[in-house]
């Protein structure tokens, strides 16, 4: 499966237009790694446990819109748009959301 942010893959003309496809995952943040992440915040430097987290949880959409694409018998998802939100009470959760249109590509 390849996936771009682009409208087309150059080399890879489209055949078909399957559909939206959209992958998302919500994981609660540690109550400790918020604690020591307001700590790093006061002194500086990067949050290594939130960027965990949010590989993690963009690793997860991206996962279940492949699966939703080839679900669609597509080749690709083009125009994937990624968004990163905080949700729940005080932003206690991440939010990864992706969504692309499910796409069958030429056999060049």
């Amino acid at each position: 499966m390849k996936f771009s942010t682009t409208p087309t893959l150059e080399g890879h003309p489209i055949v078909d237009y399957c559909g939206v496809v959209t992958g998302e995952a919500i994981l609660g943040a540690n109550v400790f790694r918020d604690f020591f992440a307001g700590i790093r915040d006061i002194v500086g430097g990067r949050v290594g446990a939130y960027e965990k987290e949010l590989n993690k949880a963009r690793h997860i959409a991206f996962k279940e819109l492949g699966e939703q694409a080839e679900a669609l018998g597509a080749d690709a998802v083009v125009g994937i748009d990624i968004d990163y939100e905080t949700v729940g009470k005080d932003g206690s959760m991440l939010m990864v959301s992706v969504s692309g249109t499910a796409v069958k590509l030429s056999r060049c």
